[in-house]
């Protein structure tokens, strides 16, 4: 549950779409319109708020990996069975906060490996959130700490911003990269300071770009989405 992503994988697998929706008809509406360009699915606090485990079960169905992501940050004990639960649902990714300390992030992995054993999958990832892209004031020293604490944890990687992936590599190689606040180039950047083009993040390391609002919320969804594949595409070709 630990491996990096094999080599080769296509752009598809290497694109998550955030779908920060208020309703589930209006989410699967999007990830219908967008999946010729994303292999996983990102389910995060609103859309999760609003359907709960039918987020997930629904885009399973519509072919999705599908990434839950709700920083869960409380005591080991509810961190553990909260994701066992998120686990047995056939959730691939589940996010947990690094700041939540060694004790709590190893809790986590034993409950999301449980609730992956159950629902019959073998290729769950814990993924640690090391520091939200819109704190443009995270020190390096916060960032290296949490970095250690999912590498000491057993985490299968962590979401960071591009401009933290050499620190990674230098620190924690083995880690999975995902990177948010991906955006074209002259987008709009909505709330999130450290962003990336999605050139510049593989070029960096990164191993999984989550896009949303930059997709989701532009005037043409296709079109973007199409432009951002072809980046990648063109990216992973000329290694």
């Amino acid at each position: 549950m630990n491996a990096r992503p094999a080599p080769g994988r296509g752009p598809k697998e290497m694109l998550a779409l955030a779908l920060d929706f208020p309703d589930l008809p209006t989410a699967v509406s999007m990830a219908r319109r967008l999946n010729n360009y994303f292999g996983i699915a990102k389910v995060g606090l609103e859309l999760f708020s609003a359907a709960g485990p039918n987020a997930v079960a629904a885009l399973l169905e519509e072919g999705y990996e599908v990434f839950v992501d709700l920083k869960l940050h409380d005591i080991p004990n509810t961190v553990a069975r909260a994701a066992k639960v998120i686990g047995s649902l056939g959730a691939s990714y589940l996010t947990v906060h690094c700041s939540g300390g060694v004790a709590m992030l190893q809790a986590a992995l034993e409950g999301f490996e449980a609730g992956v054993a159950r629902a019959g999958l073998t290729d769950g990832k814990l993924i640690g959130v090391t520091v939200l892209t819109s704190e443009a004031d995270a020190s390096a020293e916060v960032l290296r700490e949490r970095l250690h604490w999912a590498e000491e944890s057993g985490c299968a990687g962590v979401v960071a911003a591009a401009v933290d992936l050499a620190v990674i590599e230098d620190l924690a190689p083995r880690l999975i990269r995902v990177v948010p606040g991906i955006r074209l180039e002259g987008t709009d950047r909505h709330d999130q300071k450290r962003i990336a083009t999605p050139d510049q993040a593989i070029a960096a390391g990164a191993n999984l770009l989550v896009i949303g609002r930059n997709v989701t919320e532009s005037n043409d969804p296709e079109g973007v989405a199409a432009k951002i594949y072809a980046a990648v595409e063109s990216v992973e070709s000329g290694k």
